[in-house]
């Protein structure tokens, strides 16, 4: 399973591939890699993407907002 907020967040911003990996410094295909899950980025690439995007990492990985499974 890829990346499915991560592509959906880069597309919805109208940014390229290559954009978006030069930005953080990462190979094209690196990025192409973490969005059809061919690869997993490591804790510090997430935090970066997360950043970059101003998005959570939950929603990076699952493409949905985080909902607390016992809310209050």
């Amino acid at each position: 399973m890829g990346m499915v907020g991560l592509k959906a967040v880069r597309k919805a911003k109208g940014y390229s591939q290559l954009k978006v990996a030069f930005d953080l410094n990462i190979s094209r295909e690196a990025l192409s890699y973490y969005e059809n899950g061919k690869r997993s980025p490591d804790i510090s690439m997430l935090l970066k993407m997360s950043e970059y995007f101003d998005v959570s990492i939950h929603y990076l990985i699952t493409g949905a907002d985080f909902q607390p499974k016992y809310p209050k």
